[in-house]
């Protein structure tokens, strides 16, 4: 397979090699095989750019929103015109099946054009005061230089999520891509480049977050940052960021549960469970993490899951273009995986379908979708974020309780519910501590809607024209006539 070495992007030109000497190899996760490799960024790269981001939001955010527009329009083109070659890097690097790293891509662009034209509808205020020849307007400007902490599930979609509205409200931005997936990324960034001026309105720097991280949020050029991860790097992001009292939102850990209802259309119920629980492998954060199911309806809900996850087609993606699964993203992701399985067989649950690699699936991070049953709030898989193929179902016996068990966690990211009652619906809507509620279907986030956690799943929010105020600050102008 051809070498894809990862490149750096500053000031609008690509380096491929970095003044620091670490460099890490990029692997194909369903054939092991290595297709390229990641030169670190230095101390040099990283300060070059701050300066190429901090010198061109000066004129970037000066530029009508309209004008902004147009070119996060034109590089929404772009991007469609290139789908196929950024997915097929998507898949190498990634391991999802190509036809979804298609839609990806697709819709990463219409994450551009959004935002190109939300950005024309950035409001203010004119509000009355206490004096008759004094009026007081509220405003919202452009940050500066964002930072943004991009996760390897979605290299191109969560990246378009930051960079999108930080682009279209007037700033400048420093992309960090996860360094397994630096590719796609990588190719997404520089069409993006290709079609802005000035140059150095978008940067790409490369390394490990442990390094890089810190170096950005230190620097008094980063007025913002911005991460999708796991609730522990949040964590580690606030505190590097509290010392200066920096802006920052987070998109964080989901552990998500699903409620089926007794009178839910369990066809239904059963189809979004498998669907939201087993995409991209359960690497996602709104995946379904826990499953919650009327005691009455129970068996037939579960025979109903595994009739549908028993279909799912696994296999190498680009192989396998039409796949309904592809291998784990890494080795790490699969062995927690396992450990999740081994925690909950070992403490009394049962293995309905699944537990095991899939046969002929070839030498990559391969695992059977699986439903387990007889599971508790003692088990790992329902206490933490599995982030793989794991169906954990467990039975209520009263709404009261299914409300209880669902919020028994720390994370409140999405949450999901299937019933015919909207009584019903309502009340669980209201009752679950979670910033997204999905009602009798499981969609996941849609650029025109608020999406943000609750608790531990993070702060502040993205997509919609909320997440477009993350990348705003307020201000009051009090202006006396004369």
């Amino acid at each position: 397979m051809p070498q894809h070495n990862a490149f750096m992007l500053i000031n609008g030109k690509i380096i491929y090699e970095g003044s620091s000497p670490s460099r890490k190899e990029i692997i194909n996760p369903a054939t092991l095989e290595v297709i390229g490799s990641v030169s670190e960024a230095g101390d040099t790269e990283i300060q070059l750019a701050l300066n190429a981001a901090d010198r061109a939001y000066r004129e970037w955010s000066r530029l009508t929103p309209a004008r902004r527009g147009e070119m996060l329009h034109r590089a929404a083109s772009e991007v469609r015109a290139r789908v196929d070659s950024i997915a097929r890097l998507l898949t190498m690097e990634q391991g999802k099946p190509l036809a979804e790293a298609r839609g990806e891509v697709t819709s990463a662009a219409q994450a551009l054009d959004y935002y190109a034209e939300e950005a024309q509808r950035i409001v203010g205020e004119v509000l009355p005061t206490n004096k008759d020849d004094t009026r007081s307007l509220v405003i919202r400007q452009p940050l500066g230089v964002v930072a943004a902490f991009v996760p390897w599930n979605y290299p191109v979609l969560l990246a378009a999520w930051k960079i999108a509205p930080a682009l279209a409200a007037g700033n400048s931005v420093i992309v960090k891509p996860a360094s397994n997936t630096p590719l796609a990324t990588g190719e997404f960034v520089r069409i993006i480049d290709e079609c802005l001026e000035p140059k150095g309105v978008i940067n790409l720097v490369l390394g490990s977050g442990a390094r890089i991280g810190p170096a950005l949020i230190s620097s008094p050029v980063v007025q913002k940052v911005t991460l999708t991860g796991s609730t522990e790097t949040g964590k580690q992001i606030m505190g590097l960021a509290a010392p200066y009292l920096k802006k920052v939102s987070l998109e964080l850990g989901g552990n998500c549960p699903i409620i089926v209802c007794r009178d839910a259309d369990l066809d239904a119920a059963a189809q979004g469970t498998v669907y939201r629980s087993f995409r991209n492998m359960g690497q996602v954060c709104n995946a379904i993490n826990r499953v919650y199911v009327d005691e009455r309806v129970a068996e037939a809900f579960c025979a109903r899951v595994v009739e549908k996850a028993s279909r799912l087609t696994i296999g190498d993606g680009l192989l396998n273009p039409d796949a309904d699964l592809g291998p784990m993203a890494t080795a790490e992701g699969l062995e927690k995986t396992r450990a999740h399985l081994e925690d909950a067989v070992a403490k009394g649950a049962k293995v309905l379908y699944g537990g095991r690699r899939p046969e002929n699936a070839g030498p990559g991070y391969f695992f059977m979708p699986t439903v387990l049953v007889n599971v508790n709030h003692q088990m790992r898989v329902m206490t933490e974020e599995t982030f793989g193929p794991l169906a954990p179902i467990m039975t209520f016996s009263d709404l009261e309780q299914a409300v209880a068990l669902a919020n028994d966690s720390p994370y409140g990211l999405v949450a999901y519910v299937y019933t015919a009652s909207l009584k019903t619906a309502f009340y669980l809507s209201e009752h679950l501590q979670f910033g997204t509620v999905g009602v009798n279907n499981v969609t996941g986030g849609e650029v025109a809607f608020p999406y943000g956690g609750w608790k531990e799943s993070g702060m502040g929010v993205e997509l919609s024209h909320h997440g477009l105020n993350e990348y705003l600050a307020l201000k009051h102008i009090r202006l006396t006539l004369l």
